[in-house]
């Protein structure tokens, strides 16, 4: 425990250059954050709670304004009856599909939950395979960046009406997607097929830049208000932005035709929402600090970990390969072990629903399953990845870090 110790101030003290670029960062990105609350007079009134219909809520329709000009989008739908990110993501991607056009992953097989909703794989009623929609893909290249002449030769295509773009890495290797890499995407797809919409799946990528995908080109972005949004605060829920007459149709897809986003009550008020967002770029920044020193001190105890502590990110995860299901479990229950929540629970692999290997999860969080807070899950395959994300506060982050690790080092052998 001493040499754990010993490493982690090393791992501190080399990291403290990449603090200040992260905290001014958060500077910039509050800036924004707080123009737009100014701009559109937040109130203590927005706060309060609705019931039945939810006609005329404030608070709702004003955070979708606060989030459409966050996010640089024409308009936005923010809403709590979203149940997770991949029901905001699909509901995105639905929104600009008919029975018989195609959707094009232009940065290789989505992520494991977003395969099930597309008809990869089961054979779920409602997904987009079901309804007559087909599917292709672009690998990304070897190095993981997007194969920007192959994606314009498959979306070439008049069939492709979308092209879906995955900016974090899900439970792959490839470095995230930055937002310039994205634009890049767009610009090209937009060139060959300006009839084709590019939706991101922006979910652990928030805030990680001074622009978003919208601002590049990005037809629609959708994500999670239990991560990187939410600030850590947001009880549930999720977004879309984008293009005014795609989030419509989203919002048709959310609710039923002639519906759209003019009902949904808040029966419990909005205030974590508009505070969530508020915290979100100073939390951000904590994870990115949180994630920053787990990559230092991983590599300086011989692991292999992605990204590089060093390294420009464009989102809040990092992967740190294990090698060995039992240094994968160790690290997991270890994470748990130094939770605020549940400390005293025993992560478990376990058959998690859209997921084709068992996953070990560790979240001793505040809100279930909130990735913004410090949490690590992993697919139990080889190389025996933990991707951790999150950390309220970089104190709590770096002291669960420790606590993960230092069950394990004994027996990375």
């Amino acid at each position: 425990m001493d040499e754990l110790m010993k490493k982690a101030a090393a791992a501190e003290a080399d990291c403290r250059e990449i603090f200040s670029r992260i905290d001014r960062l958060s500077e910039e990105n509050t800036a924004k954050v707080l123009r737009a609350f100014q701009a559109h007079r937040v109130s203590a009134p927005m706060f309060a709670g609705t019931t039945g219909y939810g006609y005329d809520d404030l608070g709702r329709d004003t955070l979708d304004l606060i989030w459409a000009d966050v996010f640089g989008a024409e308009k936005a739908l923010v809403r709590q009856n979203f149940v997770n990110g991949t029901h905001a993501i699909t509901a995105a991607i639905f929104s600009c599909l008919r029975p018989g056009d195609t959707l094009l992953a232009a940065t290789g097989r989505p992520y494991d939950t977003l395969q099930s909703a597309i008809g990869l794989t089961g054979d779920y009623p409602g997904s987009l395979k079901y309804y007559g929609v087909n599917y292709a893909e672009v690998d990304l290249k070897p190095d993981g960046a997007p194969d920007i002449e192959a994606i314009k030769k498959a979306a070439a295509d008049p069939k492709v009406r979308e092209v879906e773009v995955q900016r974090s890495s899900g439970y792959a290797t490839r470095p995230a997607l930055s937002v310039s890499a994205i634009g890049d995407i767009c610009r090209a797809v937009h060139e060959v097929n300006p009839a084709a919409r590019v939706v991101v799946d922006n979910c652990y990528g928030e805030f990680t830049d001074v622009i978003e995908p919208c601002d590049v080109g990005a037809d629609l972005i959708a994500g999670s208000l239990i991560k990187n949004p939410g600030g850590g605060l947001a009880p549930t829920g999720g977004y879309i932005a984008g293009r005014a007459e795609l989030v419509d149709a989203a919002a048709m897809r959310l609710t039923t035709p002639g519906i759209g986003g003019e009902c949904g009550c808040s029966p419990y008020g909005s205030r974590l929402f508009y505070q969530g967002l508020f915290m979100a770029p100073h939390t951000v920044a904590q994870a990115l600090k949180t994630a920053v020193f787990a990559a230092r001190l991983t590599q300086l105890l011989g692991f292999k970990s992605r990204p590089a502590y060093d390294a420009a990110r464009s989102d809040i995860i990092q992967s740190i390969d294990f090698g060995r299901p039992e240094l994968l479990e160790g690290f997991c229950r270890g994470i748990q072990a130094g939770s605020p929540v549940d400390s005293f629970v025993t992560p478990e692999a376990w058959d998690m629903p859209g997921y084709e290997d068992k996953v070990i999860m560790a979240a001793g969080t505040f809100v279930q399953g909130a990735s913004i807070e410090l949490s690590c899950d992993g697919p139990m395959r080889e190389p025996y990845t933990a991707y951790l994300q999150g950390g309220l506060t970089y104190e709590c982050g770096k002291l669960g870090i420790i606590s993960g690790l230092s069950g394990i080092i004994g027996k990375k052998g």
